[in-house]
């Protein structure tokens, strides 16, 4: 399943919720509480990131919950896209509790 010119992207790695040893990949002050997977294509879209959605699947660390992935084209390091993600994930976030 796992290729070359793809990564694999969990809600997990932008959970602020979680401690690095859970699953988290950045820093508390780009991550977000509790990430839903519609963010983070949203997230991946707006970027414009060639990606597939697999929802029927679970992180490893909590086999329980099914909550999905994306599977996204790697066009340059996984922490720098995770990163860039997460800075998207902020802003959408951000306007969605202005817009409340």
């Amino acid at each position: 399943m796992h290729k070359q010119d793809k990564i694999i992207i969990w809600t997990a790695y932008f959970d602020s919720t979680r401690t690095r040893s859970d699953g988290r990949r950045i820093s508390r002050r780009l991550a977000v509480s509790s990430p839903k997977i519609r963010e983070l294509k949203e997230a991946v879209e707006k970027l414009g990131f060639s990606y597939e959605l697999v929802s029927d699947v679970s992180y490893p660390k909590t086999p329980w919950l099914k909550k999905g992935m994306l599977l996204i084209t790697k066009i340059e390091t996984k922490n720098k896209m995770i990163k860039k993600i997460a800075r998207h994930l902020l802003k959408i976030r951000s306007t969605s509790t202005t817009k409340i």
